[in-house]
């Protein structure tokens, strides 16, 4: 019989929304969370993620993400910080290797990032550096990417996700449901039944789509006024199939995205100082003068090295 693998403590988090961490036990490791932007005055890196590195101190045993950040070269030195661009690594789980886990040592807290490739690292890291399934990590890549098609664990896993992003319940689930062999059972149906919520949730989704307007390269639906669900990643996609930007207005920001491999780098373009480059959101501003600089930017060159799922 296969004894169970031991689970350290669990915590969720954002870039902008990281645990007292105090609350974490013991030595801890990040996963998938970026560097707060280095712009802003209630969220930033010197308000946020500084003060969280300062009192987790010694107690953090490795920090490994993959999104740019101009400060990534201030820990280049500091063998802990794993960190990569979005080019160089689509998405964290692949940054996890056994190597690492091995020499970082017995571990007693993950603090991961609420998204699929942040609760696939979690589960990779649990696992000793292997993957959960032969292809976890080229699911991965896609989800977090866009680029290639996921097989149906990892579909179903970022539907569930997608559905209750604020379902800690659901997240634990995940790894649990990966790290236990993928079984029938609780965890399976905690998965199943927030997947069918996205299922219900996708007509929202394609109603606004037919809203889209375009507008030179970019193009934009306002989503005031709307009062049924919505899951903004497909809808940020299916703005893509219009044109090269999509923008999406809601609840008071601004969501920008394009292909993974694009080219486009929106972090600098708004002068954010760190995010993923093809996908960013800010302050609610203008929308036209948000359009008019989209427009106006000079056309990016597409990456030759953006990794794709086939390769």
């Amino acid at each position: 019989m296969i004894a169970p693998v031991h689970l350290p403590q669990l915590w969720f988090a954002s870039p902008r929304l990281l645990p007292k961490a105090e609350k974490l036990q013991g030595r801890v490791v990040v996963l998938d969370i970026a560097f707060a932007a280095t712009i802003g005055t209630s969220v930033s890196f010197e308000l946020t993620t500084r003060p969280f590195l300062a009192a987790l101190g010694d107690r953090l045993a490795a920090w490994v993400d993959h999104h740019d950040h101009e400060r990534h070269v201030d820990f280049a030195d500091d063998p802990r910080f794993v960190l990569s661009t979005k080019a160089e690594h689509g998405a964290c789980p692949e940054m996890v290797t056994p190597e690492l886990v091995r020499q970082t040592g017995p571990i007693d807290c993950i603090c991961t990032h609420v998204d699929l490739d942040g609760l696939y690292a979690a589960a990779k890291w649990i696992l000793g550096g292997k993957q959960p399934y032969a292809t976890a990590d080229d699911d991965a890549r896609a989800v977090d990417t866009r680029v290639g098609t996921p097989g149906p664990i990892a579909t179903r896993i970022d539907r569930a996700l997608r559905a209750k992003f604020r379902d800690d319940q659901l997240k634990r689930a995940v790894v649990q449901f990966l790290v236990g062999g993928m079984k029938p059972g609780v965890h399976d149906d905690v998965i199943g039944e927030a997947a069918a919520e996205f299922e219900r949730r996708d007509a929202g989704t394609q109603l606004l789509a037919g809203r889209f307007t375009i507008r030179g390269r970019v193009a934009v639906v306002d989503t005031a006024g709307f009062a049924g669900q919505f899951d903004k990643t497909d809808l940020l996609l299916a703005g893509q199939a219009r044109a090269p930007i999509s923008v999406v207005r809601d609840s008071g920001m601004v969501t920008i995205a394009a292909g993974f491999d694009s080219g486009w780098d929106f972090v600098e373009l708004f002068a954010l100082g760190g995010g993923m480059p093809t996908r960013v959101t800010i302050p609610e501003a203008k929308l036209d003068d948000v359009v008019a600089k989209l427009n106006d930017a000079p056309a990016p060159v597409p990456r030759a090295d953006a990794r794709r799922d086939d390769e």
